[in-house]
């Protein structure tokens, strides 16, 4: 470039949005970028193998075990699994025994024993923190379909916390967990090693891995996904190219971090399996990893960070497109389960209707809002409430929303700006708990919000 070229500064507006405070605390965790590659970590210097991954004595006295998140011949595309050196070999923990003998608010088997169903339009107010409890106890389940059984299904859980976790980890053996915080951050400290994940960001810890959660701003509330078959992986990209909505580079994987407790420090690790909770009593901290290696690990990501793609000349494209990750199923195109937001995004369709389109899906949509106002529906639907639109059951924008969209000047403009929706959307028909279907939350004048839709038919109309 010539010294008398002027460069034009770029637009305040085209640079990535931030939705955290300019006073937000900063993240005192470091991290590996990238999404599904093989990591090497070590607290350590040295405690890593060389060349092996068993040798006869490991550095350090440290002991090897593998934590295998697929099967062992799984093609080498698809095949997840990590090496964990640790002080104290997993296994050392005494018999696990029923978790307050039954009496919690998770299900995993969605059938008409534990839950129930109704097609119509649910809404619910934002859930209430309840007193006392940490993230363990604080977990409900909404709904779900399937059997942690037989692997298939997935289900939805709410958690609200008040108490960081103390000597307690938990560990999920029905499946992948994908944890979305709306009010305080949460301190993770996982076997691969910390995490801090504030509201617009999200958490994905897999099958078998024990983590437990602080609450350094006090209480906490959020929304969890939970798939039990196949893992999370990012949306291919098709005609889009390359590049486009969550980039790999940044997600971002923990780095290896240890805890070795003195004999005789109790622990109580809560591992959910089949849908129940059981708990074993150790005499070490479960988070004793001096050092890793491999490609199945815990991850977060920065909602703020989704390239958002959308139209450019007309009509409201399918949400598709604000896929952040995905569970496939067998039935290709069709997913398990996607993991979906609606973020601050330029608005600039002409001769549309530019809200979310009335729609009838063969999808079951279950939606939350982690800040501001969702765009279709600026009203009930709150920050730490949630919906759930059944397989084809209508929905759409409200009377107040279609009013204004069909009305107002179409011009370029911002949408979204200050809020943060998403959509857990799943090819399962889900059912609900009775604990989410009759919760004093659930808001019973939610068809309300299409009533006063005006209908304009004129035959006459040219």
């Amino acid at each position: 470039m010539l010294a008398s070229e002027a460069i034009t500064p770029p637009h305040p507006s085209l640079k990535p949005t931030s939705t955290k405070p300019n006073n937000a605390p900063v993240d005192p965790y470091t991290y590996q970028d990238g999404f599904g590659n093989h990591f090497s970590s070590e607290a350590l210097k040295g405690a890593l193998p060389v060349g092996q991954n068993t040798p006869q004595v490991c550095p350090y006295g440290l002991y090897a075990e593998q934590l295998s998140g697929t099967a062992f011949t799984v093609g080498r595309s698809g095949n997840q699994r990590s090496w964990l050196y640790r002080i104290h070999p997993s296994v050392i923990h005494r018999p696990f025994e029923p978790y307050n003998a039954g009496d919690h608010g998770i299900v995993g088997t969605f059938d008409s024993r534990t839950t129930e169903t109704t097609p119509t339009q649910i809404r619910w107010l934002p859930f209430p923190i309840a007193e006392g409890l940490d993230f363990v106890d604080g977990l409900r389940t909404i709904g779900g379909a399937g059997d942690t059984a037989l692997k298939s299904g997935l289900a939805v859980h709410v958690f609200t916390a008040e108490r960081s976790m103390d000597r307690r980890a938990f560990c999920n053996s029905d499946g992948d967990l994908l944890i979305v915080p709306q009010q305080g951050r949460l301190d993770i400290t996982t076997e691969f090693g910390r995490i801090m994940a504030a509201p617009n960001e999200i958490v994905v810890i897999q099958r078998g891995m024990r983590f437990s959660v602080a609450l350094p701003d006090g209480p906490s509330r959020g929304y969890i996904l939970e798939v039990y078959d196949g893992h999370f992986e990012l949306p291919d990209l098709g005609p889009i190219g390359s590049n486009g909505l969550a980039n790999p580079r940044d997600f971002q994987t923990p780095v290896a971090s240890y805890e070795n407790t003195e004999s005789g420090a109790e622990w109580s690790v809560i591992n959910k399996y089949q849908g129940e909770l059981f708990v074993a009593q150790q005499g070490h901290s479960p988070f004793d990893v001096v050092a890793w290696h491999g490609n199945y690990a815990p991850y977060k990501y920065d909602l703020a960070k989704f390239n958002v793609i959308g139209s450019i000349s007309f009509d409201h494209v399918d949400p598709s497109v604000f896929t952040v990750l995905t569970c496939k199923s067998a039935h290709p195109g069709t997913a398990v389960a996607d993991f979906v937001i609606f973020p601050p995004r330029f608005e600039v369709q002409m001769h549309t209707f530019r809200p979310p389109y009335f729609h009838r899906n063969c999808m079951s949509e279950f939606m939350g809002l982690i800040r501001g106002e969702y765009e279709a529906k600026k009203g009930g639907f709150l920050p730490g409430g949630a919906s759930l639109h059944s397989m084809m059951t209508p929905h759409g924008p409200d009377a107040s929303t279609v009013v204004n969209a069909t009305t107002r000047e179409l011009r370029p403009g911002r949408v979204a700006d200050g809020t943060q929706a998403f959509m857990f959307e799943s090819m399962f028909q889900l059912r609900l708990t009775k604990w989410a279907a009759e919760h004093k939350q659930r808001d019973l004048d939610y068809y309300k919000a299409w009533q006063n839709i005006p209908i304009t038919f004129n035959p006459d109309q040219i």
